[in-house]
């Protein structure tokens, strides 16, 4: 099967109503995506990514309406589920709840709960609208692997695997949706994302749930993920980084240079390893945790191209988006 990179928008459709998986953006990264009540579709999904059967998915909604179809909306909850979605959608913002029988189990992994959310991003929400159902829509890359932010990263990852990418240029967040559940009135984070728990806090006490080390209850829990093919390691500060002998390491910084500390240069031993780092790239020149979030999976992307031996990740501030960068790297340094 040939690939075609294409804004032919219709195409697109009729894809989808063939029951064909199409690539799309979103507001967060590029997503996978299938008709969400045709297991047949939502199959294909599984296997153009190679995706654990026991992950399960995101729902992309129309609009509103389709959430009474889509989800039980219980009753102690009703209020907060107002709320949270008022303020949220259409946004990246995945809200865990009980699935009604209409959505197959392949896409909730048999599990009683569907994770829904509806997309912001401009040709996403013409895409669905047009199409009239809601879209399953995992990130469109092979599975554990580092997320698409545009249709050339898809194309890298699933060439010759799916019909069509619909190319609309790179994602705005950088990092997927934020990924709650509610218990007794209270805010579970299953994933952390660009809705924030500070953010969160200001309608709920919020609980940063730790990621499950067997049974997966949502979408965005797997230990390892993010990946890319060259190792991963976090440190806290590159100036008191010392590579092993004769290594080509990059460096994924955070902290801004100064005085030239983290350019490439020689070293002060004299050795021949002249170099300390290969190459650079700086999530944010103006430590900005939004740029930052912005370029993660491109810079990883580009760092694992280049035949190194290591990656090294700076630690950025754990507050904010921060964390959502964050769990991001930690997952990927267990690859």
């Amino acid at each position: 099967m040939k690939t075609v990179i294409s804004t032919d928008r219709a195409a697109a459709v009729e894809l989808l109503r063939k029951g064909e998986i199409v690539a799309l953006p979103t507001e967060t990264v590029y997503g996978l995506a299938a008709d969400a009540l045709n297991p047949i579709a939502v199959a294909k999904i599984f296997e153009a990514k190679e995706r654990p059967r026991f992950d399960p998915l995101i729902v992309h909604l129309p609009n509103r309406e389709w959430l009474d179809k889509i989800a039980h909306l219980p009753e102690h909850d009703q209020h907060l589920i107002s709320k949270l979605t008022h303020r949220f959608w259409p946004g990246p913002f995945t809200i865990v709840l009980p699935k009604r029988g209409i959505v197959p189990e392949i896409v909730t992994a048999g599990l009683v709960t569907v994770a829904v959310r509806i997309s912001e991003h401009a040709v996403f929400t013409e895409m669905v609208r047009l199409f009239g159902k809601p879209l399953a829509a995992p990130s469109a890359n092979r599975f554990g692997r580092v997320s698409p932010t545009t249709a050339q990263h898809v194309l890298d990852e699933l060439d010759e695997r799916i019909p069509l990418i619909i190319d609309a240029g790179p994602t705005d967040h950088g990092v997927e949706s934020t990924i709650v559940s509610l218990r007794a009135n209270s805010i579970d984070i299953l994933r952390r994302g660009p809705i924030t728990a500070e953010q969160l806090s200001e309608f709920a006490e919020t609980n940063i749930v730790a990621l499950p080390t067997r049974n997966i209850s949502a979408p965005g829990q797997f230990p390892l993920h993010y990946a890319p093919k060259t190792p991963l390691r976090l440190i806290e500060n590159a100036k008191s980084f010392s590579p092993a002998k004769n290594k080509r390491v990059g460096l994924l910084a955070w902290n801004a240079p100064k005085n030239g500390d983290l350019q490439i240069a020689q070293r002060r031993s004299g050795d021949r390893r002249s170099v300390k780092f290969a190459t650079i790239r700086h999530l944010s020149a103006r430590e900005d945790l939004r740029e930052a979030a912005t370029n993660l999976f491109r810079y990883l992307r580009e760092l694992d191209a280049l035949g190194l031996d290591l990656i090294v990740a700076e630690r950025v501030p754990g507050h904010g988006l921060g964390a959502a960068i964050l769990d991001r790297l930690e997952r990927a340094s267990r690859g």
